[in-house]
């Protein structure tokens, strides 16, 4: 009899377990974040980097579709492709020939038939028989680069009237994303305002973007904090994260601030991301170094699996504009530099032997306090922190570029919260994170399931969870095995989680 009762509480003991573990703290259901793959880099890329305007002319239904070595980019992201709105960057409107920014047709905004044959049709056609085959591949939606200016080559025409006409082709083709950027109109503030007042009016479902000067996030949907070097691009993408708090939205604008390819720091400040790295990893095609994405560094290549953990972080909990939230920028400045050598950058100002030097806060937060660092150090990293609207709570730290090294020292963290009723998110390294409530808890009364962002499966981790009067203390041990369980081979990321805390049944 007590064999028998033995074998049935092992069998419902592990079947508990399995059905614990089968379980997945991160929806099915893709993000509706305005998150997006931008082709600007894989243009480059793919023709060695040659010039700006060797850029331009990769941009094509071939490099998108076609099975050559480095073509097909439509398969990329398999994992999160239904998260992501894949954009067309400059110049999916313009005649292959045209290589000049000058030339006469940039701002037409229409599907170029030399770059798309199999695209027929008029305009609206065209671009909704496109976005038909990359939705059909599994990207949430398409979306395109736009130059700030109506083309020369169409005239003297009334704007009001040329973008109404752009806005309502977009808009019957089920076009998902404008990406504002440079032209002659690219600082006229009016002009972007009276392009984004027209979007909401004859396409109300396309995300318009814009960029220069932050005063656009004030009537914006999304706002890109711009280019970057990615020697040192993570100072420069949290100060101007931190100098864009500031603005208050209008009317209906969402200010969302897109914080480009840096996954992490989006994560950590309630950002959307832009992506520009792609999986051909190490050398270009010619066999020179990558110097948008060089090896040194953080080696950015290698560290694709933390765009999959932010993205699907996106589901858990989506980004936010500025202006509703309290936010806290450190006034303690961590500076970082970087000693240049041979490619390792795309600014031609830059030389081999330069030095880069960009500082940035220590510590943002969004809807939290500021984040305690029990053990600083000259080579701390950044820690963020947000609270989002949903309830659920990011954390974030991030990296420095020392002289040549790129370091992820661990560190002990304390991040004050007022309840853990709602899903943690963890990113990066640690010694130690310490969850600071209001009042005392009891380990006893809650079970905490973690999983790896990139995981479609949760873990029991309660007893690896020290419960300390009104603390929760996660060791780095904890975060780095659950954080990395699913990490790709040579893949190279930092660690990405989630935490879910589900009191027990009394």
């Amino acid at each position: 009899m007590n064999q028998f009762l033995s074998s049935i509480l092992l069998l419902m003991f592990a079947t508990n377990s399995f059905s614990q573990n089968a379980v997945s703290l991160v929806p099915k259901t893709p993000s509706k974040a305005p998150d997006y793959f931008c082709t600007w880099n894989i243009q480059g890329y793919v023709c060695n980097f040659k010039s700006t305007a060797g850029n331009r002319q990769e941009m094509t239904e071939n490099n998108m579709f076609g099975n050559g070595e480095y073509q097909n980019w439509v398969t990329f992201f398999p994992k999160i492709r239904e998260d992501l709105i894949f954009v067309m960057d400059d110049s999916w409107d313009i005649p292959i020939a045209e290589i000049s920014k000058d030339g006469p047709t940039f701002g037409l905004t229409e599907l170029n038939q030399e770059r798309f044959p199999s695209y027929t049709g008029n305009p609206a056609e065209r671009l909704t028989k496109l976005v038909d085959a990359v939705k059909a591949k599994g990207w949430k939606g398409l979306g395109g680069w736009i130059c700030a200016q109506e083309a020369p080559v169409v005239g003297n025409v009334n704007s009001e009237e040329y973008w109404t006409k752009r806005l309502k082709d977009a808009n019957e083709a089920g076009f998902a994303y404008w990406k504002v950027d440079w032209g002659k109109q690219s600082r006229n503030l009016e002009w972007r305002k009276t392009m984004t007042k027209l979007g909401r009016t004859y396409a109300p479902n396309l995300v318009i973007e814009h960029a220069f000067n932050g005063t656009p996030l004030e009537f914006s949907d999304t706002y890109r904090t711009y280019d970057v070097e990615n020697v040192i691009a993570q100072p420069v993408t949290i100060q101007r994260i931190s100098e864009l708090l500031k603005y208050k939205p209008q009317g209906q604008a969402k200010g969302i601030i897109n914080c480009e390819d840096e996954p992490y720091i989006a994560a950590g400040l309630g950002c959307a991301i832009g992506i520009m790295r792609y999986p051909f990893a190490d050398n270009i095609p010619n066999g020179a170094t990558d110097y948008v994405f060089p090896a040194a560094g953080r080696n950015i290549k290698h560290r694709l699996d933390e765009v999959t953990r932010a993205v699907r972080w996106h589901r858990i909990a989506e980004p936010f504009g500025v202006g509703s939230d309290i936010y806290s920028v450190d006034t303690a400045i961590l500076k970082d530099y970087w000693v240049l050598g041979e490619r390792e950058t795309w600014n031609k100002a830059h030389k081999p032997g330069d030095t880069l030097r960009e500082n940035a806060p220590a510590r943002v937060s969004r809807g939290l306090p500021l984040a305690k660092v029990l053990n600083p150090s000259p080579n701390q990293p950044f820690v963020l922190s947000s609270l989002y609207p949903n309830g659920a709570v990011a954390i974030a730290t991030i990296g420095r570029g020392i002289n040549r090294e790129y370091i992820t020292q661990r560190i002990k963290v304390e991040q004050e919260i007022q309840n853990i009723d709602n899903p943690i998110g963890i990113f990066g390294d640690y010694d130690t994170l310490t969850l600071i409530l209001p009042k005392k808890i009891k380990a006893s009364e809650y079970e905490v399931l973690g999983q790896d962002l990139a995981s479609d499966k949760a873990s029991v981790i309660t007893k690896g969870i020290l419960f300390k009067e009104n603390k929760i203390i996660i060791s780095g041990e904890i975060i780095r095995k659950i954080g990395l369980a699913e990490a790709s081979k040579n893949d190279i990321s930092d660690p990405g989680l989630v935490l879910k805390f589900n009191r027990k049944n009394k």
